[in-house]
This record gives C-alpha cells, sequence and structure tokens, in this order.
C-alpha cells in the first residue's frame, strides 16, 4: 500500500492510509530500541473468567442490543482472549501490544528472535509468526497549524449541500435525507491512520463525534495530531454545514479509531485493524469505513499474491468477513491499483459479506486508478462505486478542498449505508449489504470493474420499507 501525501488545493491521489504533511519531520528513536512484533495463535480461551451469559462484562449494552435485534447470539469467538494465557506470557518477558479475541491472536513486543523461540514452546500457542521489525527511528509527532476560520472553494454550488452534492446526487442519496434519515442514532466506526485537528476545525462543529481509540504501535500522543487522512473520510460523511458542505451522514455519530501506521508498511498493521474493529463492534458501532488496504509490505517475503484474493488468507481479511455475522456493515475502500502493476482490489476488499467501493468520477466514469475484481475464488468485486475522482473534502487545516481516491468514494457511500439502515431497522447487516448491491444499475451483468453498480439508495429504500 502507498502511503498517501496530502496537498492542499492539489487533488490527491491517495490509496489509503495515513496521509502526511508536505513538510519534513525530525526523525527521532523508535520507543524501547530495537525490536519485533510476533503474532501468537492461541490453541484456545481455557481459564477465561468471562462467559457468553454475561456479555456486559465485554460488550456495551449497544453491542447487545444490536446483536439480539438481528437475532444474533453471543459465542465463544467473542469472548475475550484468555487473561491467564496473557499473564503467562507477559511472565516470559514479552511486551503485550494487543490482543484479537475473534481470531484468539495476541501481538507482543520482543527483544529479539530468541525470545520468540521460546513462546513457541508455551503449550497453549499454536503459531509464532513475525509481524515487524522495528526501523532504526521514526518521524516525530508534530500538529499542524489550524486555520481559524473555516475556508473554502471560491465557488459553491447554490445548493443546501454545497460542494457535497454531486456525491450524494450520484448515488440518489438526497431523497432519503428528505424523508428525514439522515443518520440520526446511527454510530459510524471510522478506521484510518490519523485524524489531524478533527477535534478543532470549524468544519466539525456541527458533528457529533462519541471518542477516539488507538489501536496502532507504536501508540502517539494523539491521533489528532497525525496525518489528516481520516479527517478528509469523516468530512465526506459527518460534516454538516448547510449552503456549503453537506456529507452523506451529518446526524450520525463517529468513532475515530487509528489502526494503519504512517512511517511503515507491515503485516501487523492487519492486526492493528482487526483489534480496530473488535473495539468498535464493542462500543456498538453499526456501521464501519475502512479506507485502508494492503498487499505489498516493507519486508517482501510478507507480501501477499493474487491467489490469496480469497476472503480466507489474509487474517484482515477473515476479521472483515466476520462483521456481517457480528451485525455490522463493513464498507471499505477497492484501492487505488487499477493503474499499476497490481490493478487488482486490495485486502480486505477481497472480503465476503462487505461493500467494497470503487471510485466514480462525476461523469459515472470509474476513475482509471479504481483497483478491480474479481476475487481469486471468483466472487464479484468490486461490490459498488461511488464518487471519488475527486470528492469535497474538509483538510486538517481547516479548508475545504477535493481529494480522489477510493478512500473517498467509500465514506461517501458508507454513510448512506447509515441513512438507509436508520431508514430500515429491522434489516440484518447481511440484508442491508444485499438491499444495496441489488439497488444498483449493474445488478443483473455485474463485472469486474463496476461490479454490481452505482447504487440507489432511495430505490433501495421503496423497495423494501414496510
Amino acid at each position: 500500500m502507498k502511503k498517501a501525501i496530502v496537498f492542499l488545493f492539489v487533488l490527491c491521489l491517495g490509496t489509503v492510509a495515513h496521509a502526511q504533511s508536505a513538510e519534513k519531520r525530525v526523525k527521532v528513536a523508535i520507543p524501547g530500541g530495537k525490536h519485533y512484533l510476533y503474532r501468537l495463535t492461541l490453541t484456545d480461551k481455557k481459564g477465561t473468567p468471562f462467559s457468553v451469559k454475561k456479555p456486559q462484562a465485554f460488550l456495551s449494552q449497544r453491542a447487545i442490543d444490536r446483536r439480539k435485534r438481528q437475532h444474533i447470539s453471543v459465542t465463544e469467538s467473542d469472548l475475550p482472549v484468555s487473561p491467564k494465557y496473557v499473564k503467562k506470557i507477559a511472565a516470559t518477558g514479552a511486551g503485550i501490544v494487543g490482543t484479537s479475541k475473534w481470531n484468539n491472536t495476541v501481538v507482543v513486543s520482543v527483544k529479539d528472535t530468541l525470545q520468540a523461540e521460546e513462546l513457541k514452546q508455551l503449550s497453549f500457542v499454536s503459531d509464532v509468526k513475525k509481524i515487524w521489525a522495528s526501523p532504526d527511528s521514526m518521524r516525530a509527532q508534530k500538529r499542524e497549524y489550524v486555520v481559524p476560520e473555516l475556508k473554502r472553494a471560491e465557488k459553491t454550488p447554490e445548493s443546501v449541500y454545497g460542494v457535497g452534492e454531486k456525491s450524494i446526487d450520484i448515488i440518489n442519496g438526497k431523497p432519503l435525507h428528505e424523508a428525514g434519515f439522515r443518520g440520526k442514532g446511527m454510530v459510524i466506526a471510522i478506521l484510518d491512520g490519523g485524524f489531524m485537528n478533527a477535534d478543532k476545525v470549524e468544519g466539525f462543529k456541527n458533528t457529533t463525534i462519541l471518542g477516539s481509540c488507538d489501536c496502532g504501535y507504536p501508540r502517539v500522543e494523539s491521533i489528532f495530531a497525525e496525518g489528516d487522512h481520516g479527517t478528509k473520510v469523516l468530512s465526506c460523511m459527518g460534516t454538516n454545514l448547510p449552503d456549503m458542505f453537506i456529507g452523506t451522514a451529518p446526524e450520525a455519530s463517529y468513532w475515530l479509531i487509528r489502526s494503519e501506521v504512517g512511517f511503515y508498511e507491515s503485516l501487523c498493521e492487519e492486526d492493528f485493524w482487526a483489534m480496530a474493529v473488535e473495539f468498535a463492534d464493542s462500543v456498538g458501532a453499526d456501521v464501519i469505513n475502512s479506507s485502508l488496504g494492503y498487499v505489498g509490505y516493507d519486508d517482501k517475503s510478507m507480501n501477499h499474491k493474487y491467489r490469496d484474493l480469497n476472503g480466507k488468507t489474509a487474517l484482515i481479511s477473515r476479521t472483515a468477513s466476520m462483521l456481517a455475522d457480528k451485525g455490522m456493515v463493513l464498507a471499505n475502500s477497492a484501492g487505488n491499483s487499477g493503474a499499476s502493476t497490481w490493478k487488482k482490489i486490495n485486502f480486505p476488499s477481497d472480503a465476503d459479506h462487505i461493500l467494497t467501493v470503487g471510485a466514480l468520477t462525476p461523469m459515472k466514469k470509474n476513475a482509471t486508478f479504481s483497483s478491480v475484481g474479481n476475487t481469486a475464488d471468483g466472487r464479484v468485486k468490486p461490490d459498488v462505486m461511488s464518487l471519488g475522482n475527486p470528492a469535497a473534502v474538509i483538510s486538517g487545516r481547516g479548508i475545504i478542498t477535493t481529494a480522489s481516491g477510493t478512500s473517498f468514494a467509500s465514506p461517501v457511500l458508507c454513510g448512506m449505508v447509515a441513512c438507509l439502515w436508520q431508514a430500515l431497522p429491522d434489516k440484518t447487516a447481511h440484508e442491508i449489504i444485499d438491499i444495496i448491491r441489488r439497488s444498483a444499475d449493474n445488478y443483473e451483468t455485474p463485472d469486474n470493474i463496476f461490479g454490481y453498480g452505482i447504487p440507489d439508495f432511495w430505490k433501495a429504500y421503496e423497495q423494501n420499507k414496510k
């Protein structure tokens, strides 16, 4: 995955990931010195004090209610990793970075590879895999200057939606808004690399941000002092500035979660992504936007192959494929590899039971960079298309501008997913995904460029309301 370098007032063709400032950052030593991260896969969850009969101990009431509403049972996979096992792992001297309950894995930091060999001897560890080796240095954290007053493009369309009008019109979402479905009561989690100044810029004064979480490593002082890729993604959905810029879910509530790390590309980011969606589940998110994707890594031996695009091989894709079964809908950017040698969708865009989103131009043509399908096992990808070349955004400096990439097509669509689900509250995550696909203009003849095509959200509502 290429890192997106965002230049203000210039269209950015960034894949998905931590957007960096054009300014150089000072390099500092890696916290803790040279070390490695390993993924430990555990055999079971024996010794856990948690029970599926008492989910309140590890899930919020909102997460429990979401499952009940969709007739989804809390299962052993929802139980946290055994604290007994985690304690024994820590006793070896390994640092605990994080855990994934759905995958029953623990990410640990060790000083040398000999420690990893010792971990293999633990009776409850079935596999040990190296997922990161620390570089010599990293960029120092620096918060960017915030423009005190919101600035916008010189010409704003004469519409209450302002610069956001084209984004919502292409997928026919405006009638849903007019019917009163603007995302109220829905919770959207955004996974990204940084949300520069999203807590400060004027453009989010009417946006409800419930909280934030850092699942990346090393942890940062503030996700609001990192890159602004996530800030732009949030703006596609959450902006609520009448006559200037209204996003696709202006009345939804948002959790902002960091899982992408800007100064390296490594397999461990798939583990952080898994931790992030599990956190989103636990706080009761309904919909998740992930404008993130992975193919190649700094250590080429970790790179994925075309044959891995089956929704099952990559840990990130296996995890994504579980989300609908937990009662959530994932919108994930298809990737920006369409004009590169890779060309195909990224991981976890190959996952089953999600909405993989490709990018359109304002003329409803596919953007040349938009990654194509299908999956290695023959499933249609991308699933649907949305405006992404370019889309209106608010930058981390508080400026209304534009940006290009499937990174922005995905949240444009994701916001409307939340509005549709608000309008059809009795539907399950699986049903919402199917309804959106069926509303698309290419549903009867899907292909590997447009997938099922451009969804029509008003049609999706009209054909499925009671």
